[in-house]
């Protein structure tokens, strides 16, 4: 019998699942556009795979959250939750570069702030003592 719980105990299973999630999600907007630009298109899939790690260990995070219910993995999965943003913002300032600029900074910093505050986040999981 099937139970979605297996999912997550085989780790495999899930990153495979979210790997083709993410592509799929993305290939027609974003990947097969670029399919003829060279590096451009090595730096699009240096962060569609940013974006399938951190959604794969947020996934991971919520559920051992679920578990155990400890504040050091909330702030973990709040964190990884975090660098998906992070590495959204970075993939739209990749594939449009200067569309998407604000007036006092550009998307690419917001990008860096993001990643900045998910290493804050993670240093507060780890230093925490519950």
């Amino acid at each position: 019998m099937f139970r979605p719980e297996k999912i997550v105990e085989r780790k495999s299973t899930l990153f495979s699942i979210v790997v083709t999630g993410v592509v799929a999600i993305l290939a027609i907007p974003i990947i097969i556009p670029h399919l003829l630009h060279g590096y451009h298109l090595a730096h699009i899939i240096l962060h569609v795979g940013g974006i399938s790690l951190a959604v794969f260990i947020t996934v991971l995070a919520i559920f051992a959250y679920h578990k155990l219910r400890t504040k050091r993995l909330l702030l973990s999965a709040i964190a990884f939750a975090n660098f998906i943003g992070a590495e959204v913002v970075l993939l739209i300032d990749a594939t449009w570069p200067n569309v998407f600029d604000f007036d006092m900074m550009s998307i690419s910093e917001v990008g860096h702030l993001l990643t900045f505050i998910t290493l804050g986040l993670l240093a507060l999981g780890v230093f925490r003592n519950d």
